[in-house]
């Protein structure tokens, strides 16, 4: 028995050396049978575990950072419309607002004036319509002409066309339709003009304090919807395009998912990175706008699916050279199998090639048979 026992070690040793050796010097695989044989007791010897191959497409994936931001088309800046003096802020940063709601007060002298341009529009306007009906009964009983009937109608849609200018003018400036109307009625301006949200959201900024002076440019406070987010994740321009749109991705620490919409043209310039915009899917209340967290995303893009991919430890694939292999249990031993690394991250690899689910592929001791397959091939 030890004479045997001997000579298992020293194929073990010779095994070992020839691990080696590939490692430092790969061989030309082509040259190489696949199959070689290993006996089960060498296989435990030699710590060789193996495990089934089983599809899991996305079991592979890389952390990028990326920062939450609020799409453009959810964000509004409340600009003031007039020259004037904030007399009262309505509203305090991270208050929630509905679609109406009253933001802020400022009293303007521009903003009388353009008050006083709609009653004196209005007060032509009503003179004109009279004008216009007495001259249709004179000319209906015969005594004017028609001439006088369409100069009087002529002047009123002037008077009219006036009138629909200063009204627009007014709710440039954010004055509501009714609060035109009451004052065309009662023919009192306002003293101030109350600015209000045009669509629900959140306050995210004051610009502004009472008692500060205006001009028609200065944006007094931002209101944003909350409940739709992006994600602008970072990543080198050599990775940029392993990802798709739909691609779906993972918050780090959060119950959040989310969705890739698309990819930056430009890259920039400083740290030669590419922005992925990604849209938040639900629980978007979890997240800040301005946050800076880390996202989780496939390896490789599995929006399109074309070839079967598999996950492995980085510790079951073997390099000859520049071609990648793993090691399938056969009946009698190993079969080595040239496949493709389409992706890593860490220690776990995704590799695509001639296996099939279920195989039993080497994930320990990966070194020690390259070696028995290169011995083997130098023995023959």
């Amino acid at each position: 028995m030890r004479p045997f026992r001997r000579l298992g070690q020293a194929r073990l040793a010779a095994w070992a050396m020839a691990a080696i050796c590939a490692w430092s010097a790969p061989a030309q695989s082509a040259e190489r049978s696949a199959t070689f044989t290993v006996a089960s007791s060498q296989v435990k010897a030699l710590g060789i575990q193996t495990a089934p191959l089983i599809s899991q497409a996305e079991s592979v994936r890389t952390s990028y950072p990326a920062q939450v931001v609020i799409p453009p088309n959810a964000e509004q800046v409340i600009s003031s419309p007039v020259n004037g003096v904030i007399s009262q802020l309505l509203v305090q940063t991270n208050d929630a607002v509905r679609a109406g709601a009253p933001l802020v007060r400022i009293s303007s002298n521009e903003f009388g004036q353009q008050q006083l341009l709609l009653l004196q529009a209005g007060t032509r306007a009503t003179l004109a319509a009279q004008a216009s009906q007495r001259e249709q009964a004179l000319f209906a009983e015969g005594l004017i002409a028609q001439r006088r009937v369409q100069e009087a109608q002529a002047t009123l849609m002037d008077t009219e066309a006036a009138l629909k200018q200063a009204k627009a003018a007014l709710r440039l400036m954010g004055m509501s339709a009714a609060s035109i109307d009451k004052v065309s009625v009662s023919g009192h301006p306002q003293d101030s003009l109350v600015l209000a949200a045009a669509q629900a959201g959140v306050v995210t900024d004051l610009a502004v304090k009472p008692g500060q002076r205006v001009d028609s440019t200065t944006a007094l406070l931002h209101l944003a919807q909350t409940g739709t987010l992006w994600l602008e994740i970072q990543v080198p321009v050599a990775e940029s395009t392993r990802w798709l749109p739909g691609t779906q991705l993972t918050v780090v620490g959060r119950s959040v998912t989310g969705k890739l919409l698309s990819r930056s043209a430009m890259v920039e310039s400083g740290s030669q990175m590419v922005t992925l915009r990604a849209l938040v899917q639900g629980k978007a209340s979890l997240l800040r706008p301005g946050e800076v967290l880390s996202v989780e995303l496939p390896a490789a893009s599995t929006s399109v699916a074309t070839t079967a991919s598999w996950d492995l430890p980085l510790s079951a694939v073997a390099h000859d050279g520049k071609q990648a292999y793993v090691f399938v249990r056969t009946a009698d031993g190993f079969q080595a199998r040239a496949v493709q690394v389409s992706a890593n991250a860490g220690q776990r690899v995704q590799i695509q090639g001639p296996v099939k689910a279920g195989e039993e592929v080497a994930v320990s001791g990966v070194v020690s048979l390259k070696g028995a397959w290169i011995n083997q091939k130098v023995s023959q």
